[in-house]
């Protein structure tokens, strides 16, 4: 597994876990999750850097690009 396929999985998970806690009764923890995973996610789009994929890389590989010339 590539470190941007685990990243997006990631997400998808902290996102359905959000949703369970909001689900079962823990309003504050879901809303606290969901918060923090669009900070990440706003932070990475404004300046290219995400922190979640620096730590991904030292123990998975990136995936490989296509060349389109």
């Amino acid at each position: 597994m590539c470190v941007e396929r685990l990243e997006k999985l990631l997400l998808a998970m902290v996102m359905g876990i959000a949703m369970m806690l909001v689900v079962t009764g823990s309003i504050k923890a879901g809303f606290l999750l969901q918060f923090g995973a669009m900070v990440i996610l706003i932070i990475s789009s404004l300046t290219g850097f995400c922190y979640i994929t620096q730590v991904l890389k030292s123990a998975f590989p990136p995936c490989k690009k296509k060349d389109k010339d």
